[in-house]
């Protein structure tokens, strides 16, 4: 979505990619995984819980330093010898839980799983990657004078190729890790607002399965309180795949401030929106 007729929308959404727009289970969260699993020599290779139980504290975004803080708090809760990996991890009194990371190696190794080993092409788990929504409904959202953008940690070339090599958008507005702060500093996503409308206060929807993401909207409420932002959750696939999980994680991002959560992201129609808009904006007038 670019800069156009902005004048004549009526909301924005601007929308997370992992786990929003991309099922991320079997790819970033499994490149975190193999990672611990490295550092860690084999000795612990966090589940799907374990990376939500980190998640839900609402600072992880960043999958390479939730993979360091998994390992920290694996060396901080168990007396090891030295891991075979030498060139990453090592003993150091002053590290955490006696331990020292090479950061720099961390997240190579973690790129060399998720995107793959080719430096010019992507080989790794980034290709398995199923699409959680069809370009259509994008398109939906621009036939309903929503306007619509992409606020996301991930790198801006593993963005760059979900949305414009698997969904076919041209030039789609995208602000990257590379480009703002991480979350929940709402920096990126008021990025993102501005080049899509850089002067309407219509109402703003952001779109995430993180408490990253539900904090993000909670600190753009209290930095510009001057228009409606609206904090839509959504399930990733990997937790509903038993109710008492899915039942979990919905009540997680509703306690994160989510104003409402649904199982994918199409759910979210333009409909779905207006009735948004319009219960928050009633909201805003009762107070």
């Amino acid at each position: 979505m670019t800069i156009q007729s902005v004048n004549k929308l009526t909301a924005l959404a601007i929308f997370d990619i992992d786990g929003v727009i991309r099922d991320v289970g079997g790819s970033y969260r499994r490149a975190l995984a193999d990672t611990v699993e490295h550092l860690t020599d084999s000795a612990y290779r966090p589940s799907q819980d374990d990376i939500d139980v980190l998640k839900a504290e609402g600072v992880w975004n960043n999958d390479w330093e939730a993979s360091q803080e998994l390992v920290f708090r694996y060396f901080e809760g168990h007396e090891t010898e030295m891991p075979a990996t030498q060139d990453t991890i090592w003993r150091d009194a002053a590290g955490r839980g006696g331990v020292a990371i090479a950061y720099d190696n961390l997240v190579a190794f973690f790129q060399s799983r998720y995107r793959g080993t080719d430096p010019n092409h992507f080989t790794g788990y980034i290709c398995q990657e199923p699409l959680l929504l069809k370009r259509e409904y994008l398109d939906s959202l621009t036939a309903a004078k929503i306007g619509w953008g992409f606020f996301s940690g991930a790198t801006r070339k593993s963005a760059s190729y979900v949305l414009e090599k698997r969904l076919g958008l041209a030039a789609p507005v995208l602000v990257a890790m590379e480009d703002a702060p991480g979350k929940p500093d709402p920096t990126g996503l008021f990025a993102a607002i501005a080049q899509v409308t850089p002067t309407s206060k219509i109402p703003v929807i952001y779109v995430g399965d993180t408490v990253a993401d539900m904090y993000t909207v909670v600190n753009a409420r209290q930095q510009r309180s001057d228009r409606s932002w609206i904090a839509v959750g959504i399930l990733p696939p990997h937790v509903q795949e038993t109710e008492s999980s899915r039942q979990q994680y919905l009540t997680t991002l509703k306690q994160a401030g989510a104003d409402v959560v649904f199982s994918n992201v199409q759910e979210l129609t333009p409909s779905a929106i207006a009735q948004l808009v319009l219960q928050r904006e009633e909201g805003r007038g009762k107070r």
